[in-house]
């Protein structure tokens, strides 16, 4: 069998992440394959399943944000290795607090970046969710 080529980081069974949802799917939070690590999307709850910012947008964004600086540090990386974003919202008038609480985190970072309006999130408390793709610096 061969070595394993990744890292999986804050692994969890969606049962316990989604209490009010018939699932069972084995996920993590991150993957740090190679130099590359890949965050799943992040939404306005932090770590120990408290959703920060009920029914506000810029509030859920900075959670995020924290969620996502977090896991790339755990992986070895961080903000400023970030090269491309995609933000979810469910409603266009969240595209101003969300984008400008991302662009406080992100100022000088010039990834690249997607942005969608989505009918719905997994929770209907969600308002935003951002996943990132960021590189760990050659030593």
């Amino acid at each position: 069998m061969s070595q394993p080529t990744h890292t999986r980081i804050r692994m969890f069974n969606t049962k316990d992440t989604y209490p009010n949802q018939a699932l069972n799917n084995d996920l993590c939070q991150a993957v740090r394959a190679g130099n590359t690590v890949y965050v799943r999307g992040q939404v306005g709850t932090d770590f120990d399943g408290n959703l920060i910012g009920l029914g506000d947008a810029g509030l859920q964004a900075e959670q995020a944000m924290k969620n996502i600086k977090q896991l790339l540090e755990e992986a070895g990386s961080d903000l400023s290795h970030i090269v491309k974003t995609t933000t979810y919202i469910i409603d266009p008038r969240y595209r101003e607090p969300v984008y400008l609480e991302v662009g406080k985190w992100l100022k000088g970072v010039f990834p690249i970046s997607t942005g969608l309006v989505v009918s719905a999130l997994a929770q209907p408390q969600w308002l935003v969710e951002i996943d990132v793709i960021a590189v760990i610096p050659e030593a």
